[in-house]
């Protein structure tokens, strides 16, 4: 299980990254919302112990009982449609022996690790039809879980990672352009058709984020959470109003950002730290993106380098979507940001595959 590594091959500079990024965190979500502060910092603590522990665990050994991890996350899953706790309209929360957590977070880490072993034992069928659709068969079945919840935003970013590790895995750019050459113009028909008036394509909130999205003239009551969170951004100038601040003016202070600890947590940061905090946390992404996939260059197998790639796709691409929807550019999703946002699940399971690449990188190739 454990075995002996040389201190020198230890990623201290990835750890030093992702410390950072949950310091500030901490800091914006105390702001935020002074009496989850503590929470955070609690599961802050127990991410690092837990990344610690699990990055002196052979990842190798990990991925033996894939098909258990596989199996664990679906009845996981499952246990959310019958056991779930209903919060703010949606069921994508369970209690366990008096822990409370979101499997759709798990799940994501879960996948990857199973995908990551899946795709390097059967490489050389990977460009095969029957794989291809025995692969997507067994996305289909937690993907249909997580959006029944019913959680859109997380099922598109199971769809992202997915995506980026049969990639990775070696799919050929001939089904890749097919696949694109198919799906660029069926989002952009899906936009026009949305936009018609009877439309039938999408109904609930779904459709009212969207529609706020593109016409928030028409529809400022949707609207007005991306617009307030503009406003905040850019009322922050360059150094910001300072954390835990007393400003008459401030958009946060005023409650006029909904959910600023989970979804708009970019929108604190932009209005209490300033262009100099926003830039600070983008900076800290792409700093752990690109130590990722640095690991990733370096794994001593495929399975290591699909594990390192699918987690930059969960950090970058989910960092990514948190700020548009923030700053106007995409609709709102209702995504967390990685080791930003508030959400004790979300931060231990990112911090538990910080551990698994820190291994993969204590045993990377020598060169």
């Amino acid at each position: 299980m454990f075995r002996q590594y040389k201190l020198r091959d230890y990623d201290f500079k990835l750890i030093l990254y992702v410390l950072a990024l949950s310091t500030m965190g901490v800091l914006a979500v105390g702001s935020a919302k002074s009496d989850l502060m503590d929470r955070q910092l609690l599961g802050m603590c127990a991410g690092i112990g837990a990344m610690l522990f699990l990055s002196f665990v052979d990842y190798s050994l990990i991925l033996y009982f894939y098909w258990v991890l596989y199996v664990g996350n679906i009845f996981l899953l499952l246990s959310v449609t019958f056991f779930g706790l209903n919060i703010g309209g949606a069921q994508r929360w369970v209690n366990i022996l008096g822990i409370q957590f979101q499997p759709s977070e798990t799940a994501k880490i879960l996948l990857i690790l199973f995908y990551a072993q899946f795709i390097m034992k059967y490489r050389e069928k990977l460009n095969t039809f029957r794989f291809l659709a025995i692969s997507l068969l067994l996305l289909a079945i937690p993907l249909l879980l997580v959006y029944s919840q019913p959680d859109l935003s997380t099922s598109i970013m199971i769809m992202v990672i997915f995506s980026t590790m049969v990639f990775v895995g070696g799919l050929s750019y001939k089904i890749v352009a097919g696949i694109l050459a198919v799906v660029i113009p069926t989002v952009v028909v899906f936009f026009v058709l949305i936009l018609q008036p009877d439309q039938n394509i999408i109904r609930g909130y779904q459709a009212k984020r969207i529609l706020g999205w593109l016409q928030p003239e028409k529809y400022p009551d949707i609207a007005y959470q991306q617009q307030n969170s503009i406003t905040a951004i850019g009322s922050g100038q360059l150094w910001g109003k300072g954390l835990n601040n007393n400003v008459i003016a401030s958009v946060k202070n005023g409650n006029f950002i909904s959910e600023p600890q989970t979804d708009f947590i970019y929108a604190v940061i932009g209005e209490e730290l300033g262009f100099a905090g926003a830039f600070a946390v983008v900076v800290l992404v792409i700093l752990i993106v690109v130590e990722c996939l640095l690991i990733a260059r370096q794994a001593k197998d495929l399975a290591g380098s699909i594990i390192a790639c699918g987690v930059a796709a969960l950090v970058g691409f989910q960092s990514f979507i948190n700020m548009a929807v923030a700053t106007g550019l995409l609709p709102n999703t209702g995504i967390p940001f990685p080791f930003v946002s508030y959400g004790l699940t979300s931060l231990v399971s990112l911090y538990l595959a910080m551990g698994v690449l820190l291994n993969i990188r204590l045993q990377a190739k020598k060169y």
